[in-house]
């Protein structure tokens, strides 16, 4: 069941801290995950009109009130949602905040725990900002009801319902990757950030909201007219996730300055909100197959930019995190962005990770040159260390 409240306000007046689009406006949709224990609140972002759903699960305890794992913007809209869920399950006690390297979730936890008072956050160790490295208090945390999130489960306050299991810190040079996967017990269901995902071959809910990107996207050129059908919808969106897992696929080209000019000029939409009309994007005839080959009838996996730049850094500390959150009897997995909830298992989730655990690499090595690329230039510099064999 999906539910909005589209008659409150989805005004978001701090996004420029972090500006991205839809920028001051957020939308939410909430949705049962698991009946009666799990809902999740989806929002979307993203750059260039390559929009993606960001999400916040929120889990009923045992003993009364409820846990949010990665809060998203506080808008009235979301607030009402959540405090729905509050007269009926009770208050929100615990706030997790389970990255370190990912603003666009911390940016959300000081505002997420001004509007609910009676919440303890909890936040993952070695915490860090650029290009000062800030105290949390600095960053909007309360700091009366800031805690670090304890090694062992068993100690946290909510350990009667879930197991969880920390990876990293990964050190990246300038600062580190870290995340804490959430088991919830009852339901078998486990919760990440960025480490895994699923990518839904249509667009999803949040998405067509508002379907300008995903119009926008599904040109051939600047002159094509945004033409509102299903069809349309689909190829924009499986567009927009070739951009935000590879940056730039092996199927996209960009056309020289003068034809893009030109095509500025006779473009279906000139105006501020289409760019005025530059679109350099051309598609060759491949990009479906590129879709299909990340799209893998929707089963995990670990996003490319993980794959090449971040966790190939540390391929055994992964290892041992694998094999921890693997021993979990796990049923479904809950991502905070694309697709949820997904079916899964703990051998579809180690299957997901053979990229980086055993080197076994499952993606076109011509859509990775983009990343490979960075890759190299990120080492020159000596802003990352190089990767290392499993």
């Amino acid at each position: 069941m999906t539910q909005t409240r589209p008659a409150l306000k989805t005004a978001w007046p701090f996004w420029p801290v972090v500006p991205l689009y839809p920028y001051g406006q957020r939308r939410t949709i909430r949705r049962e995950a698991v009946e009666g224990t799990i809902w999740t609140f989806d929002q979307q972002q993203g750059i260039f009109y390559v929009v993606v759903p960001i999400r916040m699960t929120v889990v009923r305890l045992k003993a009364g009130g409820l846990l949010v794992y990665a809060p998203v913007a506080p808008t009235e809209e979301c607030v009402q949602l959540v405090r729905e869920l509050e007269a009926a399950h009770g208050p929100v006690r615990y706030i997790i905040l389970p990255t370190v390297s990912g603003i666009e979730h911390k940016v959300f936890v000081g505002p997420f725990a001004r509007q609910f008072t009676e919440a303890e956050v909890f936040v993952i160790p070695n915490q860090w900002s650029f290009p000062i490295n800030l105290p949390l208090s600095w960053l909007g945390f309360p700091a009366k009801r800031t805690h670090v999130l304890p090694a062992n489960s068993a100690d946290a306050p909510f350990g009667d319902d879930f197991d969880y299991a920390l990876l990293g810190p990964i050190r990246l040079g300038l600062g580190s990757f870290e995340e804490v996967a959430f088991f919830h017990r009852s339901s078998r269901t486990l919760l990440v950030t960025d480490t895994l995902l699923a990518i839904p071959e249509t667009p999803p809910e949040i998405v067509q909201l508002d379907p300008y990107p995903l119009l926008f996207h599904a040109r051939d050129r600047a002159s094509d007219p945004m033409v509102d059908t299903p069809e349309r919808r689909i190829e924009g969106w499986q567009r927009i996730a070739l951009f935000s897992f590879y940056f730039s696929p092996s199927a996209l080209e960009v056309p020289e300055l003068g034809e893009l000019l030109q095509d500025a000029r006779q473009a279906s939409d000139r105006s501020k909100k289409g760019y005025f009309g530059l679109f350099p994007f051309r598609w060759t005839s491949g990009w479906r197959e590129s879709f299909r080959s990340i799209y893998r009838d929707g089963r995990l996996l670990v996003a490319p930019v993980l794959q090449v730049l971040i966790l190939n850094r540390a391929p055994e500390a992964v290892s041992r995190w694998v094999e921890q959150i693997t021993a979990w009897d796990i049923q479904r997995v809950i991502p905070a962005h694309l697709a949820a909830p997904v079916a899964a298992t703990a051998d579809d989730v180690a299957r997901a990770f053979r990229c980086v655990c055993e080197g076994k690499a499952e993606l076109p090595a011509e859509d990775l040159e983009t990343l490979k690329g960075l890759n190299e230039a990120l080492m020159a510099w000596r802003a990352v260390p190089p990767p290392k064999q499993p």
